[in-house]
């Protein structure tokens, strides 16, 4: 094919159903941000949640859907995000919204040398070597004297009566200063998740996403064309361990209470976000976001069984993985093509173009 008839073509990943959510998604962060000047203290506790576990989701959906790294570990970052910002607090005298960065920071800080550790190992073992980093983590932790040892501590309550932008939100909204906090940490999480999933996105696209892809559906061959395999696992693993530092941070700032067997929760933070994630539809972006609502409605739903809770949720997980193995989402988009983040490269003919159809000398 000719030079000209290759600039008859162009290379887009946009789709008609991604350009009219872009406008809707806009809206909506407009609508989530004003969320506090019309709903109760309760729903933005319940958004919080919602933000703060989509945020985890989207970080462990990174490193298990898009680099095939799949950790039981996340709730070491967790934890030592948690741990890092209570220190900055309590040791350091610092602001606990300024201290989330402390908690981003140490996470980066425990993956950096315990990567070379789990990157020796493969699929299963390197499950079990991310949940034993973890543990040590947790064992490490509860010997930290300072910060409660074994049983845990709490933030100063002088820390938390006069967080950053709490007294200007109780004035905005006329609220009290608990509920102000629950405001800042809300507008915290929500700028989070629109960090994790612009980050994302961007990656997905990028050079290094199409590395990714080919390094997840086959490392040998990715190395064989030139992509540098564990350069782009370590980015993906350090990335994915800071977003993670600083949810678990920012969860423990609006918490204001830690204990190691809270903030190490294998349950809590990798159980949860693992279903989240299986269920919407790993390796998408819109998955985690389907999962974090299916698991919301059922957690409220199902409240009341006690433990027949997890169990119902395990036989739900069950069977979305037997009838729609690349989960709701992507049930949904097998059938209808629809992608809101849509990643794929499609060669179009650009606008006023006449492509070379072949011939002789095509």
């Amino acid at each position: 094919m000719s030079v000209d008839a290759l600039s008859s073509f162009r290379v887009t990943t946009g789709t008609r159903a991604s350009g009219a959510f872009a406008l809707v998604a806009a809206a909506l962060i407009v609508i989530a941000f004003a969320a506090p000047l019309f709903v109760s203290r309760s729903v933005i506790q319940n958004l919080f949640f919602i933000l703060t576990m989509l945020a985890l989701a989207q970080n462990w959906n990174l490193l298990a859907g898009y680099a095939g790294l799949v950790s039981v570990g996340q709730q070491a970052f967790v934890g030592i995000g948690a741990y890092a910002m209570f220190g900055a607090v309590i040791l350091g005298g610092m602001d606990p919204v300024a201290a989330i960065a402390v908690g981003g920071v140490a996470a980066v800080l425990l993956a950096i040398p315990t990567a070379f550790f789990v990157f020796r190992l493969y699929g299963a073992y390197f499950a079990i070597g991310t949940w034993v980093i973890a543990e040590v983590a947790r064992l490490v932790v509860a010997q930290w004297k300072s910060l409660g040892g074994g049983t845990g501590t709490s933030l100063p309550r002088d820390a938390t009566r006069s967080i950053w932008g709490q007294e200007a939100v109780a004035a905005l909204f006329g609220v009290r200063g608990p509920h102000a906090a629950d405001i800042v940490s809300y507008w915290l999480a929500l700028v989070l998740v629109i960090a994790t999933i612009g980050f994302i996105y961007r990656l997905l696209r990028s050079r290094q996403g199409l590395g990714l892809a080919a390094v997840r559906d086959n490392q040998d061959a990715a190395r064989s064309v030139g992509v540098d395999a564990l350069r782009l696992k370590t980015l993906v693993y350090l990335a994915a361990a800071f977003g993670t530092g600083l949810v678990g941070a920012l969860i423990y700032v609006q918490k204001a209470r830690i204990s190691p067997d809270a903030a190490f929760s294998v349950v809590d933070w990798t159980a949860y976000v693992i279903f989240i994630v299986v269920i919407g539809g790993i390796g998408t972006i819109e998955g985690p976001i389907v999962g974090i609502i299916v698991l919301f409605l059922l957690q409220n739903a199902l409240s009341d069984y006690g433990s027949w809770y997890l169990l119902l949720l395990g036989l739900i997980g069950i069977a979305v993985m037997l009838f729609a193995p690349r989960g709701l989402w992507g049930f949904f988009t097998d059938r209808t093509g629809i992608e809101l983040f849509p990643v794929r490269r499609n060669l179009i003919v650009a606008p006023g173009a006449t492509p070379d159809k072949g011939g002789p000398h095509g």
